[in-house]
């Protein structure tokens, strides 16, 4: 069976914590222990997107094995970029908070994919420490397109992807 990605549920929120547990454990041991730290994100804002519906997990037939924030429409840390610019002013997609717990391959490609079908224009970012998530993203047909900030302040490399023909 292959991935599916479906809208995420409250009986989901064991898994999701637990993914982000796992995720958290892997930036650390990879040389990115400050872009979540020990509590990000937090369990209000992960309880709000699955309230609003904006959390989707990844699954296979052994279970939830990665989730995702996807939002359509205008984020505010993508106002200012610096160091170069967004290839467009479309409509977009952001793709946040991103996990998996490393035990089903492929849980970034399948999510990327599952939004690609949903807009044209999607934007993500990351950490300059978190070399990981960078090479995924150049993998997936996304365009570095310079900084962004985070809410706390905290530079991010900041990405775009435009459906090939409408760039």
């Amino acid at each position: 069976m292959s991935p599916t990605i479906r809208h995420a549920q409250e009986t989901d929120l064991d898994d999701i914590f637990r993914i982000y547990a796992c995720a958290r454990q892997t930036m650390i041991d990879n040389g990115n222990p400050t872009q979540w730290g020990d509590f990000w994100p937090p369990e209000d804002m992960v309880l709000d997107d699955v309230a609003q519906q904006l959390n989707y997990v990844v699954e296979d037939e052994t279970g939830v094995h990665g989730v995702f924030a996807f939002i359509v429409g205008d984020d505010p840390t993508y106002e200012l970029i610096e160091d170069g610019a967004w290839p467009n002013d479309e409509p977009y997609g952001t793709i946040h908070r991103i996990a998996s717990d490393g035990q089903m391959r492929g849980v970034f490609a399948c999510a990327v994919e599952f939004c690609k079908q949903r807009c044209d224009n999607l934007r993500i970012d990351t950490h300059a420490d978190n070399t990981i998530m960078q090479h995924v993203i150049d993998q997936a047909g996304f365009e570095r397109c310079g900084i962004i900030y985070h809410t706390d302040g905290t530079p991010r490399i900041a990405y775009a992807y435009t459906r090939p023909d409408l760039a």
